[in-house]
């Protein structure tokens, strides 16, 4: 049990860090409303990853796929690399927050969004 608890550590410390880099990195880049939206993002997956940490196998897939769209966010470069948008992220993370019944993690909560498949969760292939 005491290992299953430090890979669970392991695993939540790594997500984490990983959302706290790829904020440091945006800061750098990004001002106004687009770095307020990138804060909120990583402050909603930094609470999703903590309060999933005890959860299903499944509840923690969901929030490693939305830490990892919000990390793998590329800026156009040519046709080849894809542009993700910080506003695809918050669609990822309000998503699985939903899912999650965690409607207080919500990036932005007064926002209306169009209405999701809330039935299918989210997988790997968000990440293409």
């Amino acid at each position: 049990m005491a290992a299953e608890q430090r890979t669970v550590a392991r695993g939540t410390d790594v997500l984490i860090r990983k959302v706290d880099s790829h904020l440091a990195t945006l800061r750098a880049g990004l001002h106004g409303p687009e770095l307020e939206l990138a804060e909120r993002l990583a402050r909603c997956l930094r609470e999703l990853v903590l309060c999933t940490a005890q959860a299903s196998a499944a509840d923690r897939g969901q929030v490693r796929v939305a830490v990892h769209y919000f990390v793998l966010r590329r800026e156009s470069r040519g046709r080849l690399l894809s542009v993700r948008s910080l506003t695809a992220a918050e669609r990822v993370v309000d998503r699985v927050a939903r899912q999650l019944g965690r409607p207080d993690l919500l990036a932005e909560p007064r926002r209306d969004h169009p209405a999701l498949d809330e039935a299918q969760p989210l997988n790997s292939a968000l990440l293409r």
